[in-house]
């Protein structure tokens, strides 16, 4: 916190403003001291209680809103008397300097999978090339796949514009649709190397097609195992699905992720990838322009891409888990 200034300067300061003192030569002493000009300098206490104030639910002042602003900060501090006067950019740098600062939120999914360090353990074990405390063989895959779904084809009423000096390339906001993909993809983890295929819909036979496509083709059919990491999703769904694959694939180990833990699974980062690099803006003339953007890209993707540096282990696993509140994350049945 920023120290107030020291009791012997404060006294020199006051005593400018003496009887025998006149108006102007205290103007000029405050220009003169700039610890006393300076609107920064309060006491540590009122610097407190203002963090205070950011720190309450406005419900709990009295206020129709969702979070504070640095104005309505200011407003609190003012009815409360706490200070006299303050500016919005003192406060902001105040709460801007601090280590809570609860005008930021972001959307979050808590864990509520009673097994979810079993089951995301599993799937950091595989990044590393480990399975149930034993290192993969050379001839051992990992996949990790999963569905984009309701890819448009936006075509827009007006043709794109090229940018020009000091103006960015516009494109126009209303389209027509002209039909959607889903856009079904396979990373090997370790091996950089991506399968894809686009459908009218997703589902379980969609999703067969996506796997005979990988287990079809040589290393993979030849493996000694080959996980297939992948959510909860309807196409790939419980013990169902594990049982419907290795009837097919005596090879394929299924693995799936904790619910709501789509973070976990490295296809989700091709497919951030894909949104930015190819269809964002989605500016497309045909539905089939873009099922022939994607399965370009893919090719090109390949060409230049390494595996992901997954940074995120087993060790983070458990310290995330520890910092959890375990009454946040308990399992609440769905009503």
């Amino acid at each position: 916190m920023t120290k107030s200034p020291t009791p012997s300067r404060w006294a020199v300061t006051s005593s400018v403003f003496g009887a025998s003192a006149s108006f102007k030569s205290g103007c000029q002493a405050l220009r003169s001291d700039p610890d006393r000009a300076d609107p920064r300098f309060f006491p540590p206490e009122v610097v407190v209680q203002v963090k205070a104030i950011a720190c309450e639910l406005p419900s709990t002042l009295g206020l129709p809103l969702s979070r504070l602003s640095t104005a309505d900060v200011v407003r609190e501090a003012l009815r409360c008397g706490i200070v006299a006067t303050i500016s919005d950019k003192t406060v902001w740098r105040w709460l801007n300097e601090d280590a809570i600062r609860p005008w930021q939120h972001r959307c979050w999914i808590f864990p509520r999978d009673p097994n979810f360090a079993n089951k995301a353990g599993r799937i950091l074990d595989l990044y590393c090339r480990q399975w149930q405390g034993q290192p993969l063989r050379p001839d051992e895959f990992v996949i990790s796949a999963d569905e984009k779904t309701s890819i448009q084809a936006r075509i827009r009423k007006h043709a794109s514009l090229p940018p020009l000096p000091s103006q960015p390339a516009r494109v126009e906001h209303e389209y027509t649709r002209g039909g959607a993909w889903a856009y079904l993809a396979a990373l090997d983890v370790h091996r950089a190397k991506v399968f894809g295929r686009c459908e009218q819909s997703t589902g379980i036979e969609p999703f067969d097609r996506l796997v005979a496509q990988v287990m079809n083709e040589p290393p993979y059919c030849d493996a000694r195992r080959v996980f297939w990491i992948v959510d909860n999703g309807s196409s790939h769904r419980g013990q169902a699905s594990i049982e419907r694959l290795r009837a097919a694939y005596s090879n394929i180990v299924p693995v799936h992720g904790p619910v709501h833990a789509s973070w976990l699974n490295q296809i989700e980062i091709y497919f951030s990838i894909v949104q930015r690099k190819v269809l964002t803006p989605n500016d497309f003339s045909s539905l089939q322009e873009v099922q022939d953007r994607l399965f370009r890209f893919q090719a090109y993707y390949e060409t230049i891409a390494r595996p992901f540096e997954w940074k995120f282990t087993r060790a983070d696993l458990d310290e995330m888990m520890n910092k959890m509140n375990p009454a946040a994350i308990q399992f609440r049945p769905a009503a």
